[in-house]
């Protein structure tokens, strides 16, 4: 499969698929409990995570059923002065939310290894078109296009993903929970090829 790189004129498709794929998602959850509101507010918020990714690699199957946004070697985390400037999207994107999704932010960050590495910030699949290989393609496409030649790095917060990582090479590094009642996650790592 062919995957091709992301633009702007893709993004809010992409958003759209990304906020169907993460709509049950432990993180999300936790970060907007109410699904009628987290539903309203998750296309919002892949918009900006989407533009935050614009340096990175963003890559995405022909009809759209998966992408990928991956933040290149020593930009995995996000300065400082780019969440000041971002605030007030933020804060519309996730209204009451915020805080806990701080919180996340700021545990992820703490997690992320030392050294450069591809971080696979955000992949997701449609759930509609899940079981049928894309956002396993949409990985590859990802390590096959220079992500593969440095470690590759990523987080989840769901149990079941661990295989599909796994299969694709990455391995676990570390089990952590995110602080105050937050959800579960797992660092995973692959080594460069």
């Amino acid at each position: 499969m062919t995957l091709r790189v992301a633009g702007h004129a893709d993004r809010d498709a992409i958003a759209a698929m990304l906020a169907r794929a993460f709509a049950d998602d432990p993180a999300t959850s936790y970060i907007l409990p109410d699904p009628v509101d987290r539903a309203k507010r998750l296309p919002r918020l892949f918009r900006l995570l989407f533009e935050g990714d614009a340096g990175g690699m963003r890559l995405v199957t022909p009809g759209g059923e998966a992408a990928t946004l991956w933040r290149a070697p020593g930009e995995a985390d996000v300065p400082l002065w780019e969440i000041v400037r971002r605030a007030p999207a933020l804060l519309h994107a996730l209204g009451g939310g915020v805080v806990r999704a701080l919180r996340v932010s700021e545990a992820m960050e703490a997690h992320h290894p030392k050294g450069d590495y591809w971080y696979l910030h955000i992949a997701g699949c449609d759930p509609v078109a899940q079981g049928r290989g894309l956002g396993g393609a949409a990985v590859r496409g990802g390590l096959e296009r220079g992500a593969g030649r440095w470690p590759a790095y990523l987080e989840t917060a769901t149990e079941r993903n661990l295989g599909f990582y796994r299969a694709l090479g990455f391995e676990v590094t570390a089990e952590w929970r995110v602080p105050k009642g937050g959800p579960l996650f797992w660092s995973m790592l692959r080594p460069a090829d």
